[in-house]
């Protein structure tokens, strides 16, 4: 997708994610996306947009860490559950409790009794959800293995997001039909009418943020609400404060002041050999001609 049109039409749909958010504090109302796929496909990228602007105490990202020995002993759903929405708040589950339908499932991370007993109650779970008056939405988004292996090159030399790479994520590679198989027999069980998933094609990943937050967008019943006046007080009339003299203070160095654009220039140029400095999607450009 064009950068240009990527970035006007990204710019206009997050105006629109505020004046969602807006409704969904005013109304009351509670929203649940979850964010499902293979690793690199994009998850993290339409979510980043997603709250770029947002009210960090409306919206919220959900990422859990791996569970504890005492959440091991839970209801599997039970640490999901705390982190759900309040009235006027929105959450959105970077990998949620799908992750026992997938990564768990083939790694075998979980035993076969608990993944069936999984399948068959997160539909239960899920209606519940529904029923009580929770917006649901559920994104799976789908990536080719050519580009998935390109993405884990990228990130593999770009040392700002090397991190993002786990030998689970590599391992991924090997189990590439191990992984499909789950997902298909994910949506058998899960592809429910009340809760129903929505595929994301993410080999572009610009065409897939503005295709998900688009289709988001127009999932939530939303209404603009006009936002209330405000007016500057006049400042009050000084009674003689005086702030504390600077040399009582332990101010940060101006570090600032003591460059120049010299000097930047010639870190940026030595360290962009070493990955620094490059946008994902240069890195990304340069690891599918290798």
């Amino acid at each position: 997708m064009n950068k240009d049109l990527y970035e006007a039409e990204l710019q206009r749909l997050q105006t629109e994610l505020v004046a969602m958010q807006e409704w969904v504090k005013a109304t009351g109302a509670r929203v649940v996306v979850i964010f499902e796929g293979r690793d690199a496909a994009g998850k993290g990228g339409a979510i980043k947009r997603i709250t770029e602007y947002l009210n960090p105490r409306i919206a919220r990202v959900v990422a859990l860490p791996t569970p504890t020995e005492r959440q091991k002993t839970q209801w599997y759903f039970q640490r999901y559950v705390e982190h759900l929405p309040a009235a006027g708040e929105i959450r959105l589950f970077d990998r949620s409790w799908y992750n026992r339908g997938g990564v768990e499932r083939v790694m075998g991370y979980c035993t076969p009794e608990e993944h069936r007993r999984f399948l068959a109650q997160a539909p239960i779970f899920e209606r519940m959800l529904v029923e009580d008056g929770v917006i649901l939405l559920k994104y799976w988004f789908s990536v080719s293995d050519k580009e998935q292996l390109k993405r884990f090159k990228s990130r593999m030399t770009d040392p700002m997001r090397r991190w993002k790479l786990s030998p689970t994520d590599l391992e991924s590679i090997t189990r590439w039909e191990d992984y499909s198989r789950a997902k298909d027999e994910m949506f058998v069980h899960t592809d429910i009418t009340e809760a129903p998933w929505h595929v994301v094609e993410s080999e572009d990943k610009r065409k897939a943020r503005i295709n998900m937050i688009h289709h988001f967008l127009s999932q939530i019943p939303y209404e603009h609400i006009a936002p209330p006046e405000l007016t500057f007080p006049k400042r009050p009339k000084s009674t003689g404060y005086q702030r504390t003299s600077r040399t009582l203070q332990h101010e940060v160095p101006d570090y600032a002041g003591s460059i120049s654009a010299e000097a930047i220039t010639e870190k940026y140029v030595d360290r962009e050999d070493e990955g620094f400095g490059k946008t994902p999607d240069d890195v990304e450009e340069a690891a599918s001609t290798e």
